[in-house]
């Protein structure tokens, strides 16, 4: 009987706002009908004289209140005391007469009905926020938002290049449809699994596609949406989270981006007791007290699990700590394979190859270089996406799109030119490093007056020491090409120097590859959380090793620049001749450069330990 009455109710307030809304259209119109014809407000002698005068046409007698035309069309009003020979005079000067009664509603509703309508708008958003319509008196409740298993359409076959992660998660997927199974053998199904990830890996994605393969509800909801400005706010939405994931379970409770709540206690500046403290407290609380068995599973994210406060991942809160990592080649093609099920390909794109092209893009990266590439098919009315169109939006989402507007003068192009040809011709050059892909001189993104390309034949975990020092000879290559054409500097090598610098200090300070300071790792990464653990970094060791530091990784860099300046001058006839051609095409792929320049390869790289 209660499902009428809820239905019912709707009704009745869609009647009382129509019957509001047509009155006021009554009063607008009314209003609108005056404004279009204006009556002019007359004395009442004016009044006589006009009746004597026979300029009256007729007139309207309500009360004391006279309203009528004049013989021209023109309306007037005036108000006129008890007078018994009125009409006579109206009468023999053959006026038209007409008299109504005093409407009293009429004069209520139209002095009143400004006022009541306030009153009610005012009691309808009081309404609607007691009913849970707004935000202003439900600070307490939670925010998570509700994907039933209808709408979460997301499965494992929507998930791709994490199959690790995927059969880690397979377990909790059992549980939720058949818990039976694991609670009769005495098993305890972890009560939180956290994904750990950089930013783009899949992790949301991945939670959803867990709530949709189990075909439970799932409630999800933002780190930052628990703490507010009011004192004990996170603290309550977070018991009222726990208690809908009671109430719905089976179910799926989903936290993202867990560190903007979890972050570790007590650190950094200022008392230990914050708002945003006394909601890690509860939901510490909450994990403890509530049971796996009632069929609720915490899922959480981030990509800062360094961060986190060490009670947050013991055993028997965050059980399960999943590692979701960058796509290795064979994750790469499989997730280009998902996001490009609905793109209409051509049949000479290999997305092997595409894949080979992208190392370190992430899925996110990976699904916008699917998209991309559609925009541009279609911004060019092709039928279909060629390799064209993939190679580009490679390029947009690595270094931007193309900045046509930017014209450089013919000293910049050829600046650029020459530096960019010494990045290409010293990656030919030297064995260790990644084979060269493609060098431009269009300017890109932001900063990126030319860029050169090289491409990885395969994923790499390791790098040797003569890896390194190969990778900062060629990013070198640049300032020493324009320092042997143009016997000066430029500030085009900027980007080259800062990368330079931290893999230099990165191969003495991490890697031990300083033959002085041996087998060491100087400077520990523990800070203070809120002080910035990335910028402050513990120094270890003494002033004496800190010299040694500076001196080693200046060795390291003037040795790369000194061996990139020695090949460019045995090869200066080749420089020249692969900048001309750059300035002459702008682009150029690998094989057009190995062409230019005559290259034979003295070492095969596919071979190289």
């Amino acid at each position: 009987m209660s499902q009428p009455k809820k239905t019912d109710k709707p009704k009745k307030l869609n009647l009382i706002l129509g019957l509001i809304f047509f009155l006021g259209l009554l009063i607008i119109f009314n209003n609108f009908s005056q404004v279009l014809n204006p009556s002019k407000e007359v004395i009442f002698s004016e009044f006589m004289e006009a009746v004597e005068k026979g300029e009256v046409l007729k007139v309207i007698i309500v009360e004391d209140n006279i309203t009528g035309e004049f013989t021209d069309g023109k309306a007037f009003k005036t108000y006129a005391p008890p007078d018994p020979e009125l009409i006579k005079i109206l009468r023999s000067k053959k006026v038209e007469i007409k008299a109504e009664p005093e409407s009293v509603w009429r004069n209520i509703l139209f002095s009143f009905f400004p006022f009541l309508l306030f009153i009610l708008f005012f009691w309808f958003l009081i309404r609607r926020q007691f009913q849970g319509g707004g935000k202003v008196f439900n600070f307490g409740k939670s925010q998570a938002k509700l994907h039933s298993e209808s709408a979460t359409k997301v499965t494992f076959a929507d998930v791709a290049g994490v199959e690790e992660a995927k059969e880690e998660l397979q377990e909790v997927i059992s549980f939720l449809k058949d818990p039976k199974k694991f609670q009769k053998l005495g098993g305890r199904i972890p009560k939180g699994v956290l994904l750990m990830g950089p930013p783009g890996s899949g992790k949301t994605l991945l939670a959803k596609a867990v709530a949709g393969e189990a075909q439970v509800p799932f409630f999800s909801i933002s780190g930052s949406d628990f703490v507010e400005m009011f004192v004990g706010v996170g603290a309550s939405r977070v018991r009222d989270l726990f208690d809908i994931g009671r109430k719905n379970a089976p179910c799926i409770l989903f936290i993202d981006e867990i560190d903007a709540v979890g972050r570790l206690r007590f650190a950094g500046l200022g008392g230990g007791h914050d708002e945003r403290e006394q909601t890690l407290n509860q939901l510490l609380a909450e994990m403890d007290g509530f049971n796996t068995q009632e069929g609720v599973i915490l899922l959480a994210s981030t990509n800062r699990p360094d961060v986190l406060d060490p009670a947050l991942l013991r055993p028997g809160r965050f059980d399960r700590q999943i590692v979701v990592n960058q796509p290795d080649l064979i994750g790469r093609e499989a997730i280009l394979k998902v996001h490009s099920k609905n793109v209409v390909l051509d049949k000479n794109v290999d997305l092997k190859v595409i894949a080979r092209q992208t190392s370190g893009f992430s899925g996110a990266d990976l699904a916008n270089l699917v998209n991309e590439a559609a925009l541009l098919a279609a911004r060019k009315d092709k039928k279909a996406v060629e390799v064209k169109e993939m190679e580009e939006a490679i390029e947009r989402v690595m270094a931007g799109p193309e900045r046509k507007s930017r014209i450089l003068s013919d000293r910049e192009r050829k600046i650029v030119a020459y530096h960019e040809s010494g990045h290409s011709l010293l990656s030919l050059l030297i064995p260790e490093v990644d084979s060269l892909h493609k060098v431009s001189i269009i300017p890109r993104g932001i900063a990126a007056l030319g860029y050169t390309m090289q491409l990885a034949s395969e994923d790499r975990y390791i790098y040797t020491k003569d890896e390194l020092l190969g990778k900062i000879t060629v990013l070198l290559g640049g300032r020493a090409a324009e320092m042997l054409i143009f016997k000066q500097l430029s500030t085009g090598a900027q980007n080259d120097l800062n990368i330079v610098t931290e893999a230099a200090h990165r191969m003495v300070c991490e890697f031990g590859m300083s033959e002085k300071l041996g087998n060491l790792t100087l400077g520990r990464k523990d800070s203070q959380v809120f002080l910035g653990r990335d910028i402050v970094k513990e120094k270890n060791y003494s002033e004496e090793t800190a010299r040694k530091i500076d001196t080693e990784v200046r060795k390291i860099i003037d040795e790369c620049y000194g061996r990139a300046g020695d090949l460019l001058k045995e090869n200066k006839d080749k420089l020249e001749k692969l900048a001309r051609t750059l300035l002459e095409k702008e682009v150029l792929t690998s094989e057009e450069v190995k062409h230019i320049i005559g290259y034979e390869p003295k070492k095969d790289r596919e071979t190289r330990s």
